[in-house]
């Protein structure tokens, strides 16, 4: 219901302009805790805040160092694919023999080394494909840190950089876990995907097929599509921060620079994890994008030519790989693993994610909303979850404001009130969100039901 300008004549003036808010409790509620992650708001409301940051150093203050892999172990795994592509019509791809051998391969390295193996049956194309996913025995069950490769190819070629590749590194990754008899703080899981070539089918099928509960307990999938590309770069994916600051401090200790993946992000296998509020994260090397001069000056290797000329195509063979961006690579994976898996990094209780970006509220228009994107966190949020609101406007009573869990649940945190005429809403709300995931991007959605007076939100935050 609209107020009647009679309201605005006894009471106050219209349009008055939204003054800079001062210091008050509210800031301290917005104040950050050890571990922050923000995220932009709707399209609809302002420009967008700065990508989620949280600290790493309670991931890497414990992590034990990982062993060197071996790139002739790694490259004695690309030879075998190599072979199982020529003694079947020269690929592996999806619904051909030759990925199935692939996945034997695979799972009988596995097998011997003391992983619980598992295949994982979906249909696509009319034919059947595989997931294989291997678990190592102990760590916790409700933290786990997962990777992962495709191992299909598509049917011109074997596939050998795309993706033996990764394919190769993850399994000496896990290979040299057994090796080790590593005993790490967190589960690890391995898995190698079917039928990424066409359209990430098979990790769509995992995470569709996992129950919300075991989505939640992965506190980091890491993909690995594309690592050893003979024109090669160095990108790391921007998706999670910890994940990225592990891969980022690993090159810089080998003072190999990097860049932000930007060419194939959402086409690899941690786009469905992504999407499910996992955090995700991962290595590449580049395909059919034309390597820069910066990039030749940087890296090395020919500028104005792709970074795998080979891509997608019949020559994707054992000649098709830097054998230099292999070691790196297969280096990084065993580093992120045993680094994200040594210790625990779920943020303690009474750490705060926030987003201080401003929100213009349109006067008397449609909700906006400000987001914080929560990660890394297991089960469900608490019983008395914090919400810190930092409203600047000049007659809080025609507000609206709701708390929207990540599955789209509203709770009522202000209702709109005529009689309200102060200015501003900054307040700690108590919410019991017990009932609701942790994960996700939660939504702080703010409405003026009224005409003639302005504001924004200031900032929102959350406690846990």
């Amino acid at each position: 219901m609209k107020h009647s300008a009679s309201r605005i004549s006894a009471s106050r003036s219209p349009r008055r302009t939204a003054a800079a808010p001062a210091a008050t409790a509210a800031a301290a509620v917005l104040a950050l805790a050890g571990l922050v992650a923000t995220a932009a708001p709707a399209a609809s409301a302002a420009p967008s805040a700065a990508p989620a940051t949280r600290t790493a150093a309670t991931t890497t203050a414990n992590a034990a160092a990982a062993p060197d892999i071996p790139l002739a172990n790694v490259k004695a795994h690309l030879t075998q694919f190599q072979s199982i592509a020529s003694a079947n019509g020269g690929n592996r791809a999806h619904g051909r023999p030759g990925y199935k051998a692939s996945v034997d391969y695979v799972r009988a390295k596995l097998d011997a080394a003391g992983f619980t193996t598992s295949l994982q049956q979906f249909t696509s194309n009319g034919a059947t494909g595989y997931n294989l996913i291997a678990d190592w025995p102990g760590g916790d069950p409700n933290q786990v840190v997962m990777a992962g490769a495709h191992l299909d190819s598509v049917s011109s070629g074997a596939g050998i950089n795309d993706n033996g590749s990764g394919s190769a590194a993850v399994l000496e990754t896990a290979l040299a876990v057994s090796r080790a008899g590593y005993q790490p703080a967190k589960h690890l899981r391995f898995a190698w995907w079917g039928a990424e070539e066409l359209g990430l089918v098979g990790s769509k099928h995992y995470v569709a097929n996992l129950p919300s509960t075991e989505r939640s307990k992965i506190s980091g999938y890491l993909n690995f599509d594309m690592i050893g590309s003979p024109n090669a770069g160095y990108f790391v994916y921007d998706d999670d921060p910890v994940i990225e600051k592990t891969f980022k401090d690993y090159f810089a200790g080998l003072g190999v620079p990097t860049e932000i993946e930007t060419e194939g992000d959402g086409r690899s296998d941690h786009a469905p994890f992504k999407n499910a509020g996992v955090p995700v994260g991962g290595l590449f090397t580049g395909a059919s994008r034309t390597k820069t001069s910066a990039q030749a000056q940087k890296w090395g290797g020919t500028a104005g030519q792709s970074f795998d000329r080979c891509y997608h195509s019949s020559c994707d063979n054992t000649s098709n790989i830097n054998d230099t961006a292999l070691d790196r690579n297969s280096d990084a994976a065993a580093h992120a693993v045993w680094t994200l898996s040594a210790g625990t990094s779920e943020p303690p209780a009474g750490d705060t994610y926030q987003n201080t970006t401003d929100v213009p509220i349109p006067d008397g228009g449609a909700a906006v909303t400000s987001s914080v994107n929560v990660t890394g966190r297991t089960g469900n949020a608490p019983s008395a979850l914090k919400v810190g609101v930092d409203i600047v406007h000049t007659w809080r009573g025609d507000l609206v404001v709701d708390l929207v869990a990540p599955d789209g649940t509203a709770y009522r945190l202000k209702n709109a009130s005529g009689g309200d005429s102060a200015d501003n809403v900054q307040e700690t709300y108590t919410v019991d969100a017990s009932s609701e995931t942790a994960n996700g991007t939660w939504k702080l959605r703010v409405q003026d039901t009224a005409r003639y007076d302005t504001g924004y939100i200031n900032g929102f935050s959350l406690t846990f």
